[in-house]
């Protein structure tokens, strides 16, 4: 696998909103820096719901962008889902929690699979998109560093499953992670699940 897009997003109002938000994003040229908290020079607007240690890079596969492709019967840019990295060959519906990508020095930890919201509908000019999303259970991931470095395109991508119990992103769409029965939370609660779900968990 390969990095195909690298995308980083400046602050723009969604039509007939009246916030800005950071999910438009553009492929970008050369190398870009990753750190702790994502790509450095993405914006990240809504940091109740989005970014943080654990949500810092948010990824989709080339394989799943392919499929919303047909579906949707129009070409999708780089970056319309709101996405940091295209990565080429890969399939979401492969990924689990702690799953782990290696890219040159970087190494990601799959956290938690991408919950749609009304400002990816917006984005996406339809109402009912984020229900579309969730029915469909390709999630998008978000990672968190463990390690940082420099990322582009055409980078090597090495996927390592979680050596343990694997919980599937696509296993966690339309779940009411409030409501999980005691053995559902205890599977949960022994993931490297990203924070803002293990508070709902715990709730």
């Amino acid at each position: 696998m390969k990095i195909t897009a690298v995308c980083l997003g400046q602050p723009q109002k969604l039509e007939g909103k009246s916030y800005k938000t950071g999910i438009f994003k553009a492929p970008v040229t050369g190398p870009v820096m990753v750190d702790a908290h994502g790509l450095v020079g993405d914006s990240i607007l809504n940091r109740k719901h989005h970014g943080g240690l654990d949500q810092a890079i948010y990824l989709e596969g080339s394989l799943t962008l392919n499929w919303w492709q047909e579906q949707l019967g129009t070409a999708l840019e780089p970056g319309t889902f709101g996405e940091n990295l295209v990565i080429d060959g890969l399939d979401n519906r492969d990924l689990a929690v702690g799953d782990r990508l290696q890219i040159g020095d970087i190494l990601l930890e799959i956290s938690a699979p991408r919950i749609p919201c009304a400002t990816f509908s917006a984005r996406m000019q339809d109402a009912r998109f984020a229900k579309r999303y969730t029915q469909a259970e390709r999630p998008g991931a978000y990672c968190r560093v463990l390690q940082g470095g420099w990322v582009q395109t055409e980078m090597d991508v090495f996927h390592a499953p979680f050596a343990q119990d694997r919980l599937m992103l696509k296993d966690m769409m339309g779940v009411a992670f409030k409501s999980l029965s005691q053995e559902q939370k205890a599977r949960y609660l022994a993931l490297p699940i990203a924070e803002r779900i293990r508070a709902q968990v715990n709730t």
